[in-house]
């Protein structure tokens, strides 16, 4: 509690309890109170910079909404049937694969 240890507590008490002595229930009670209106205060303005913040225009801030009728229809790619027989590579020679791919190897 603000870097006080019990001991430095301790003397703040004795401090209050010598300087206001039997007047000390009505000193708590008006710093209550202010502590209550100090808190009243904070929530008014707060409310008050929601308000605020709620009655602006929000459209001078935002940009303008798009109705769905102000965008294009989105449009897929005619599919197209191959024109040709689909047909089968030719096998491959796995001596080929697994050596070098630029210089083929020279038929025997």
């Amino acid at each position: 509690m603000f870097g006080l240890g019990p001991l430095e507590i301790m003397i703040v008490l004795v401090i209050g309890v010598l300087l206001f002595g039997k007047n000390l229930p009505s000193v708590g009670r008006q710093l209550g109170k202010s502590l209550m209106e100090f808190k009243k205060g904070l929530d008014d303005m707060k409310r008050e910079v929601d308000v605020a913040s709620f009655t602006d225009p929000i459209s001078s801030r935002m940009a303008p909404r798009y109705t769905p009728d102000d965008y294009d229809e989105p449009t897929a790619p005619k599919f197209e049937p191959p024109t040709q027989e689909p047909f089968e590579a030719p096998p491959r020679d796995p001596a080929q694969s697994a050596g070098d791919s630029e210089n083929p190897p020279a038929p025997a």
